[in-house]
């Protein structure tokens, strides 16, 4: 099978992306970050996806990127809480990383290079992506120019690296639907930018509400709160 490196946070975006490199037959190398998150629960959901799914490989990377610039997801920042989804449309978030999708990409172009591997996979949305600048098609096309020009493989000849963004023009009813083809178990995965009690969802953030709203345009119920709902 032809290797691939999967980006995988433990949410719902990167969770079908992986099914969906499988689904092609790729042999899916699976890499998450602690990057100095103020929750574990996201890796703790990627650790739990890797193993269900089954990858040739599984690395969590630590990186810091607390030093590089603030965030409600790693400082002691309020996530933003109860905002309307048409306010999503607009602006950038508390929630941005900064820089954060082009310093995983540029570790999982690293380890592509080293697996010999030509294709890299990320869970990108630029329908239902909360504001974020790194998540856009433009972006990614001028990544994937980028990493062809920077390793000693593309330089060579002996690399084309291809970046794989599947969900950019989906909405996430459309993603949804697509993973339970695909047998995905959205219990696994975690989206919640500020998860309460046992990491369960608040409910409340960007995250919660637009996971939120993709379970019910997609017509189905959200196996995440039915199993928190049956206290399993």
């Amino acid at each position: 099978m032809t290797p691939a490196v999967v980006l995988l946070s433990g949410g719902l975006d990167s969770t079908t992306v992986l099914a969906m490199a499988k689904a092609e037959e790729f042999a899916p190398y699976a890499l998450s970050f602690r990057y100095g998150q103020r929750h574990a629960v996201e890796l703790e959901a990627a650790t739990r996806i890797a193993q269900t799914l089954g990858v040739a490989e599984h690395i969590i990377a630590d990186i810091d990127l607390r030093r590089l610039g603030a965030s409600a997801l790693t400082a002691d920042i309020a996530v933003p809480k109860g905002r309307a989804l048409e306010d999503m449309e607009t602006g950038i978030p508390a929630t941005y990383v900064p820089a954060r999708n082009t310093v995983f990409l540029s570790l999982a172009l690293a380890w592509a290079e080293f697996l010999g591997a030509s294709d890299l996979f990320i869970g990108v949305n630029a329908l239902d992506y909360s504001g974020y600048p790194d998540c856009r098609p433009d972006y990614i096309a001028a990544f994937e120019q980028m990493a062809n020009l920077a390793t000693a493989a593309g330089v060579q000849g002996h690399q084309r690296l291809k970046i794989h963004a599947p969900l950019m023009a989906l909405s996430k009813a459309e993603i949804i639907r697509k993973g339970l083809e695909l047998g995905v178990d959205y219990a696994l995965t975690r989206s919640c930018y500020d998860p309460v009690g046992e990491g369960m969802p608040c409910g409340q953030c960007d995250a919660c509400l637009l996971r939120a709203k993709g379970f019910a345009e997609a017509g189905v119920p959200d196996p995440l709160l039915m199993h928190r709902e049956a206290g399993v």
